[in-house]
């Protein structure tokens, strides 16, 4: 039998990447603003871990104006779901793993 940790997602895995997925799983779309005080972050760090996500095709980013300032919308694209929900059911198989005697 292979351990479930093979099947943790790397991209993910790390705690502030993973907060975000978590944070972005439960809704449609989320402002940079209201993520950043969602998980406590600095807007630098957070910037850091997005662009990482949207390299790895698990976010989106979306920039406009509103008014004169310009704001930043974030969402979970399909594949970003898609490796979250792995990632999740990863961590549930490692929690209730038992080795074979």
């Amino acid at each position: 039998m292979t351990h479930p940790r093979k099947s943790l997602d790397t991209v993910i895995h790390a705690p502030v990447r993973f907060s975000i997925a978590a944070a972005l799983a439960s809704v449609d779309e989320a402002d940079f603003r209201t993520l950043r005080d969602a998980i406590e972050i600095t807007d630098s760090a957070l910037s850091k871990q997005i662009a990482l996500l949207e390299e790895a095709g698990y976010v989106k980013v979306r920039k406009a104006f509103v008014g004169k300032r310009a704001r930043t919308w974030l969402s979970l694209t399909g594949r970003g779901r898609t490796a979250f929900t792995r990632h999740l059911a990863a961590l549930r198989d490692i929690a209730e793993w038992a080795p074979e005697p």
